[in-house]
């Protein structure tokens, strides 16, 4: 199975920030150990066009030249430097080298990405640049040379905050399905609609997630037939995480996780997964949460290495 990460382009935070960044490196170091079997890659650098699929020209050079504003880099939450723009850029390369890869093998990976709170114009929350949304519009360009049917995305967004940014930009239009089931007081504290958002209260815990989940998959295959399913899968809902207020054990996680690869499975979409959020006090924990998020992906693309062509 094949993996693509952006962590050897680390941001230079100041000391005590509050985003892990060191969890690449482990999530890196737990694969090596625990699972050798998933192939890992530099990710590529998504340009100018590819980010314009998603993004307008005056973001993407406000960003690249360091001439965005003060004001939008503190509601991104990063200081603005060369390594934080190469690392962005690589993160949405990440999810487009995992989309292109699950339609030969069916499940692909980004080590990083999930940068869901990014808009067309603007970031937010850790986010510059929407790397789903990005790779969802070149899947569909790419996909259109040899069809004249449009490519249908689902995004499927389990990080325990909604997916703003991704729901703003596919507002009205219906070849992808944005789907966000998030704590319903957690931030973003102005939310945007999705094609179905699933509110959960805080403290929700394993039964009542999981009810959730079911209902919204077979809400979405009512509503929608994807060919193609990028994966949110947040570490975040874990019940020790600091900013996600949700109470899910790690068991609830990995049924979680295998949930989602299941109805991918069944329907033979291909499937590419993002990292997304995780905020545990002891990052480890995060990294055992992913590695758990893995080591499920590698079940299923196992499975499709067998299954008869």
């Amino acid at each position: 199975m094949r993996a693509f990460y952006s962590g050897q382009f680390v941001l230079p935070l100041p000391p005590g920030h509050r985003f892990p960044m060191s969890r690449y490196a482990m999530l890196r170091e737990g694969l090596e150990g625990q699972l050798p079997q998933v192939s890992m890659f530099e990710a590529p650098r998504a340009t100018d066009g590819e980010l314009a699929l998603a993004h307008s020209p005056q973001w993407i050079a406000a960003i690249s030249d360091g001439s965005v504003s003060a004001a939008a880099m503190r509601e991104i939450g990063f200081p603005w430097s060369p390594a934080m723009v190469e690392r962005s850029r690589r993160s949405t390369g990440a999810t487009i080298a995992a989309c292109r890869a699950a339609f030969a093998e069916g499940v692909s990976a980004n080590m990083a990405g999930g940068t869901h709170h990014a808009s067309a114009d603007k970031g937010g929350g850790f986010c510059v640049f929407n790397d789903a949304a990005v790779a969802a519009r070149l899947m569909q360009a790419e996909h259109g040379r040899s069809t004249r049917a449009p490519l249908q995305v689902a995004i499927v967004d389990l990080d325990v905050h909604q997916g703003n940014g991704t729901a703003s930009i596919f507002q009205g239009d219906p070849s992808v399905f944005t789907l966000s089931i998030h704590g319903q007081k957690n931030f973003p504290f102005r939310k945007e609609a999705s094609d179905l958002d699933v509110e959960l209260s805080d403290g929700c815990g394993d039964a009542e997630y999981l009810t959730a989940l079911e209902h919204a998959l077979d809400e979405m295959e009512r509503r929608f037939t994807p060919g193609l399913l990028i994966y949110l899968a947040g570490a975040d809902p874990f019940e020790r995480d600091r900013l996600g207020r949700l109470k899910l054990s790690f068991d609830g996680l990995e049924a979680r996780d295998r949930r989602v690869f299941d109805f991918a499975w069944h329907r033979r979409i291909p499937l590419a997964f993002a990292m997304a959020g995780g905020y545990a006090a002891d990052i480890a924990e995060t990294v055992q949460v992913q590695l758990g998020t893995f080591r499920v992906a590698f079940e299923y693309w196992r499975r499709w290495q067998n299954a008869p062509p």
